[in-house]
C-alpha cells in the first residue's frame, strides 16, 4: 500500500475545475490517480465560505501544516531544479525525481516560490509550468459516438487489466483540432503509462485504423488489449484486432473515467497541440517531440521513474537526461 502524500497545489486546481464540469468525487479521484477519500477529505477540509476554491483550498492547508526550517540546498540542485523546470516538468516531479536520485528531500512549495519569486524579479520561469485544461463532458445527439458493429463491452475485459499488473493493456482515443481539421490518435500503456501518438488528416475508420496498426505494431507482443470510447473512428475495430492479434474493449458511453489514463494524457498532449491548432499541418517532427516529452517525464505513480524506463525496463539518470 502506498503512503499517503500531500495534495498539490496543481491537483487542487485540477479538482476544482472537475467539479465546474461536475464529475463526483469518484471520478476525481479516478482522474488524479488518488483514493476517494483523500478527496472527500479535501473537499471538507479546506472550502471557505463561498464554496471550494483551489488558491484558498491551498492556503488553508499550507497553514495547516507545521512550518519546518528549510535544509540548505546547494546552488548546484538548484541549477538542476532550473533546468528541468525549463525542460517542462512539474515542481513535484522535480521533487520526486531527485530524492530518489540523490537522496536530497526538496519541498515542491519552495519550488512554487523560487519560479514566483524569479517572476517578481522579471524572470520567464513562470512560463514553463505546465495549465492543464480539462475537458468537460459532452451531452447530446451530435456526439460522435455512435452504434460500432460487434463490439465488445468493457465489461467482458479482463480483471487483469483492471489490475495493472501486466504491460500491454493500452486505452485510445482521438484529440481534434481546431474546426474538427485533422486529429490526433492516443494510445497510453496503462502499467507504464507509455505514449504513442500518431496524426491523421481525418477521423475516418481507415485513417485510423492505420495510424493504430502503425503505431502500436513495434510493440505487438506487448498489446495485449486496447480499450477506447464509443467514437465512429473507431469502427474498423475487428481490423486493428486482426492487424496486432489483440483484443478491443468499449468503455460505455460518457463513461470517461473508465480510460482516466487516456483522458489524463489528452489534457498533456494539449499543453502542445492546443485546441485553436489546425491539426492537418502537424510534422512528425512534433509528433515525437511530444511523445519523448511524456514518456521522458517522472511520474508520481511510477514512484518518480519515468514511462520510457518502466516500459524498457531501462534507467536514466538526471545528467543524461538534462544532456549534460
Amino acid at each position: 500500500m502506498r503512503g499517503y502524500t500531500q495534495l498539490t497545489q496543481e491537483e487542487r486546481y485540477q479538482i476544482y475545475i472537475l467539479k465546474q464540469a461536475e464529475y463526483n468525487q469518484a471520478q476525481i479521484a479516478e482522474l488524479l490517480e488518488r483514493d476517494k477519500s483523500t478527496i472527500s477529505r479535501e473537499l471538507r477540509r479546506n472550502r471557505g465560505l463561498r464554496g471550494y476554491r483551489p488558491r484558498q483550498a491551498h492556503h488553508l492547508a499550507l497553514a495547516r501544516r507545521h512550518g519546518r526550517a528549510a535544509p540548505r540546498i546547494s546552488d548546484e540542485i538548484w541549477q538542476q531544479v532550473e533546468a528541468l523546470i525549463r525542460d517542462e516538468w512539474s515542481p513535484e516531479q522535480i521533487v520526486g525525481r531527485i530524492k530518489m536520485e540523490q537522496g536530497v528531500g526538496i519541498s515542491h512549495e519552495w519550488i512554487y516560490q523560487y519560479i514566483y519569486a524569479d517572476k517578481h524579479s522579471g524572470g520567464k520561469l513562470y512560463r514553463f509550468l505546465r495549465c492543464q485544461k480539462l475537458r468537460r463532458k459532452r451531452y447530446g445527439p451530435y456526439d460522435r459516438r455512435g452504434i460500432i458493429p460487434n463490439q465488445v463491452s468493457i465489461d467482458e475485459r479482463p480483471a487483469i487489466v483492471d489490475s495493472k499488473c501486466r504491460f500491454g493493456d493500452w486505452e485510445g482515443d482521438t484529440v481534434i483540432g481546431k474546426g474538427h481539421r485533422g486529429a490526433l490518435v492516443t494510445l497510453a500503456e496503462r502499467k507504464s503509462r507509455y505514449t504513442v501518438i500518431g496524426a491523421v488528416r481525418n477521423k475516418t475508420a481507415k485513417a485510423v485504423r492505420n495510424a493504430v496498426t502503425k503505431g502500436l505494431m513495434p510493440h505487438k507482443d506487448r498489446v495485449h488489449t486496447i480499450t477506447y470510447d464509443n467514437g465512429r473512428e473507431f469502427t474498423d475495430h475487428q481490423g486493428m484486432a486482426s492487424d496486432l492479434e489483440t483484443k478491443i474493449y468499449f468503455a460505455h458511453p460518457y463513461a470517461s473515467w473508465e480510460r482516466g489514463l487516456n483522458e489524463n494524457t489528452n489534457g498533456l498532449i494539449r499543453q502542445y497541440f492546443p485546441k485553436q491548432r489546425d491539426l492537418t499541418t502537424v510534422s512528425s517532427t512534433e509528433i515525437e517531440y511530444t511523445m519523448d516529452k511524456l514518456n521522458h517525464r517522472p511520474r508520481k505513480s511510477l514512484g518518480y521513474r519515468t514511462p520510457h524506463e518502466v516500459f524498457f525496463n531501462t534507467r536514466t539518470s538526471l545528467t543524461v537526461a538534462l544532456g549534460s
